[in-house]
């Protein structure tokens, strides 16, 4: 039987989490050619004591039983200066997190499927104004019920390919009641019976009316999958992960590599419980590869992929996207009227990342520039183009930011930037 990570605890537990909260790394592999090398802190411009002290704030989220461990990563001028791992990978196998631990990323998965479009933007295949029926002739009959009531009607105009990026379409998000009522989406159904059903579903408002999260991505990977003439996630291994040197990112866990995905936990009246977030485990091959929510991936591999991002295309002597493309992408490209509505200070970017644009923040988000993303069960990243940095954090968790984990991490790295 499993046990729960609460007040209670064995001397042995003790001297185990004691253990764990030591600095666990594993040795770095060989750099493959399109990867991050490795520098100093200082080299970098950054301190390492101040970094230590960033990692010290996770030990302190382990120690007050918030988190069962997590793996916090810092880039800078192109190179990787900081990877640590505290805590448990699982609390009761009392397998210590690693750099090498893999993580259910969730919607940080939106950025790399954003990147799957905009290749094939590049080649001159697509187009953001394409309405999204060009490729997927079932959404040219979608009817919109305003609110999800009232009687139904045809839109005012029709869902365009950007409209799938920015959140524009009218789409719902797979958590919504509508959705889960109509069982829009499951990870044991493939993208062709996706699309089938979420266009069963009204929109909830006109394209391009309003910002509303949605499960526009993983539409958006069949558009891929149609124009390429093959699997979403063989496009993506092929066209993205396999150049960027992502060999620890993919759509599930197999074989050995079992052993390194972290469990999932969510607090129980103080206690961490481990549960499946999904009826088909992320170790099992899904029939749905799914653009908004699908990959598992480390903490390293998604520094190399927003290096990537802040590098404008290219990684490595490797280009993934134009780099007029590429900074396209990173930039508020929502009109003003729905910017307005959303958070006049945080905007969206084409790379499904929030952006900030004025005096504010959003979370972990600071900086005019800085854009990232987060995803639902524990994981972030954020770039900042002016300070050249890029932190991600990965932990397995629900809530996923207790106690402003995210923004406690990342304020502590920014603090290390030496003057």
């Amino acid at each position: 039987m499993r046990t729960t990570f609460g007040f209670n605890k064995t001397s042995a537990f003790v001297l185990t989490l004691a253990l764990a909260m030591v600095n666990f790394t594993v040795p770095m592999p060989a750099q493959p050619q399109n990867g991050l090398p490795r520098a100093t802190p200082e080299a970098a411009g950054m301190s390492s004591d101040r970094l230590h002290a960033a990692t010290a704030v996770l030990r302190q989220f382990v120690a007050d039983r918030r988190i069962a461990g997590a793996v916090g990563g810092v880039a800078r001028r192109g190179k990787l200066v900081h990877l640590e791992a505290v805590g448990f990978q699982d609390i009761d196998a009392r397998t210590p997190m690693t750099e090498a631990s893999l993580f259910r990323i969730y919607s940080m998965t939106r950025a790399v499927t954003s990147v799957a479009v905009m290749i094939l933007k590049d080649e001159g295949k697509l187009r953001l104004e394409d309405l999204v029926s060009k490729y997927l002739p079932e959404f040219s009959r979608m009817m919109v019920q305003e609110g999800g009531s009232g009687p139904p009607r045809r839109p005012a105009r029709e869902i365009t390919i950007a409209d799938l990026l920015l959140h524009t379409s009218g789409l719902n998000q797979r958590t919504s009641e509508l959705y889960r009522t109509l069982q829009v989406r499951s990870r044991a159904i493939a993208l062709p019976q996706f699309v089938f059903n979420i266009t069963r579903a009204p929109l909830m408002e006109d394209p391009g009316t309003r910002f509303r999260y949605s499960e526009g991505t993983t539409v958006a990977g069949r558009v891929v999958e149609v124009i390429a003439e093959q699997p979403f996630d063989v496009f993506v291994q092929q066209r993205i992960l396999e150049p960027l040197g992502m060999k620890s990112t993919s759509f599930w866990v197999d074989g050995p590599a079992r052993t390194r995905l972290a469990t999932a936990y969510r607090d129980a009246d103080g206690a961490l419980t481990p549960y499946e977030p999904e009826e088909l485990p992320f170790t099992q091959k899904p029939a749905l590869m799914e653009g908004a929510v699908g990959l598992v991936s480390t903490a390293e591999d998604f520094l190399r992929f927003s290096q990537m991002l802040l590098n404008q295309g290219a990684l490595g002597g490797v280009r993934i996207l134009k780099s007029e493309t590429a900074a396209s992408m990173t930039v508020n490209a929502l009109p003003d009227a729905i910017l307005k509505q959303k958070n006049p200070s945080v905007g969206w970017g084409l790379a499904n990342v929030d952006v900030v644009v004025a005096a504010g923040s959003r979370g972990y988000l600071t900086a005019i520039g800085e854009y990232g993303w987060d995803g639902s069960i524990g994981t972030f990243f954020s770039v900042d183009p002016a300070n050249e940095l890029i932190v991600t954090l990965m932990t397995q968790n629900v809530p996923p930011n207790p106690d402003g984990l995210r923004q406690k991490f990342k304020a502590a790295v920014v603090q290390s930037i030496v003057p």
